[in-house]
């Protein structure tokens, strides 16, 4: 188990642009791991990209409830609807922001094997899908907020 220092705020890394992955390896699969083990050792973790980690790769890792889902170069090919959501983030402890986000998305990407798939979510899932993908392009979600709410007792 690896679990990394996230990078928090005004970090650099958190708003640039990831490169794409050529080829999936075991170093690849190394990192993914090491994501999801982050992920899971964080409170309230559903999702993380590379660039929270400093790792400047479009990857991504993400969990609902329904299982680990690992991404490699993800992108979303259709979006359907629009919905109010709420989003926090691991790199932003202490905050919550209201954004619009698709009802409905359509992603593509490869698996952990490198593997081509083809996804879709709803909802909250949706909005965990273009949250994590917009890391992967520098974007993270306050530049998408409305509004911004502090969490009282949360660390900052």
């Amino acid at each position: 188990m690896a679990v990394c220092k996230l990078r928090y705020g005004d970090d650099p890394a958190l708003h640039t642009s990831c490169e794409q992955i050529e080829i999936v390896d075991d170093k690849i699969r190394s990192i993914l791991q090491d994501m999801a083990d982050t992920m899971y050792h964080e409170e309230n973790g559903a999702g993380l990209a590379a660039s929270q980690i400093g790792i400047m790769k479009q990857l991504v890792v993400i969990d609902m409830g329904q299982g680990l889902i690992q991404l490699v170069n993800p992108k979303i090919m259709e979006t359907y609807g629009a919905r109010e959501c709420m989003e926090g983030c691991l790199s932003y402890p202490g905050l919550v922001g209201k954004t619009i986000r698709p009802k409905k998305v359509k992603v593509k990407a490869l698996n952990e094997q490198g593997e081509p798939l083809e996804l879709w979510g709803e909802d909250d899932f949706a909005m965990c899908l273009c949250h994590e993908i917009d890391h992967l392009d520098g974007i993270v979600y306050l530049d998408r907020a409305t509004e911004l709410y502090r969490i009282v007792g949360e660390k900052e």
